[in-house]
């Protein structure tokens, strides 16, 4: 039986701790690049999505909401999990008419970011949405976003101030920012 093998480390086990239908945290059990043994604690999300919608204007559209696990409102661009068997692409129109009622004819895919490489493995897909059509939203029970509509120079101004936090949303905004600015 072949040695069950992360990059350098040797897995000698993996014990899963909890699991829900959002995360998993395991523990593995392994022997180190320098021979000797260790343990690595990792939490497996649901991976998701991130649009930032962009109007002709040049508003930006994001959400206001309170977030359990910071406790306090955080303002953010779109976001939510690819659902089983839904392309990225999809969760992104999904996200972006049930948070914000909208849709958007055109989209720019920006690339992945990953928010905590060490412990979290969960990979954000990012697009910049244009050409917007604005409808009702759909909120799901858990939700109760408030719309903030800002100048793209803005929000940058927010990130860089550390008024958006988080780290899908900040990298989202300064890629398309940096894409816009360059076309």
């Amino acid at each position: 039986m072949p040695e069950k093998r992360n990059g350098q480390f040797i897995i000698k086990d993996s014990i899963q701790k909890y699991k829900n239908p959002w995360i998993e945290v395991t523990e593995d059990q392994v022997i180190r690049p320098d021979g000797k043994p260790g343990i690595f604690g990792i939490v497996r999300m649901v991976d998701g999505v991130a649009v930032l919608p962009l109007d002709d204007d040049g508003f930006v559209y994001l959400t206001k909401e309170f977030h359990y696990a910071i406790g306090m409102e955080d303002v953010e661009t779109v976001s939510g999990a690819i659902d089983e068997n839904e392309k990225p692409i999809d969760s992104a129109r999904r996200e972006l008419k049930e948070e914000l009622g909208m849709e958007a004819e055109e989209w720019i895919d920006l690339g992945l970011a990953n928010p905590f490489t060490t412990v979290v493995k969960s990979s954000q897909q990012m697009f910049l949405a244009k050409k917007l059509s604005f409808g009702k939203d759909d909120q799901e029970a858990t939700e109760n976003i408030k719309l903030v509509k800002v100048k793209l120079e803005e929000v940058v101004e927010m990130v860089m101030n550390s008024e958006i936090t988080h780290g899908a949303s900040c990298v989202l905004i300064l890629k398309a920012n940096k894409y816009l600015k360059d076309k």
